[in-house]
């Protein structure tokens, strides 16, 4: 695959902040996630190459934190927290409104590809429960009037 320069730039930026070249895998993954919207195979043989490592070792690092997508996503990412916290204020049910509302389950995008659900384990919000994140932005504690409010928004 050919890196365009652009991106290339700033994958020299960033290596050239470590000691070894590898340790920049988390930050050239983003922002070829950033350029592409999403890593492909191709994506994950060119950063190995780049970072001189395995296309394996890139692959168990893309597959292993859930902020790097491997496919294309809606405009607007929504991550619904799942965990106890959430659970026992009646994320169940909320969740089951939001899938019945967007016609998807998690881990699908709406077929005018304005949103991907996905359920989350802890976003570290429980103060705010039940809770869930759209494009970065924390939202909570969610009610069926205030999810209705959310997705008017965007």
């Amino acid at each position: 695959m050919n890196i365009p320069s652009e991106l290339k730039n700033k994958w020299d930026l960033v290596s050239a902040k470590y000691e070894k070249k590898r340790a920049a895998m988390l930050p050239i993954l983003r922002l070829s996630q950033d350029h592409f919207g999403y890593i492909t195979p191709e994506v994950e043989l060119a950063v190995a190459e780049y970072l001189e490592t395995t296309p394996v070792h890139v692959r168990e690092v893309v597959t292993f934190y859930e902020l790097f997508r491997r496919k294309k996503e809606g405009k607007n990412e929504i991550r619904f927290c799942r965990t106890l916290s959430c659970s026992l204020l009646g994320a169940e049910d909320l969740l089951a409104y939001l899938k019945q509302k967007l016609g998807v389950e998690p881990g699908q995008t709406t077929p005018d590809e304005k949103f991907t659900l996905h359920t989350a384990e802890c976003l570290g919000a429980c103060e705010i429960a039940p809770m869930m994140q759209v494009n970065g932005d924390f939202h909570g504690p969610l009610t069926k009037e205030k999810i209705d409010e959310i997705l008017k928004n965007l």
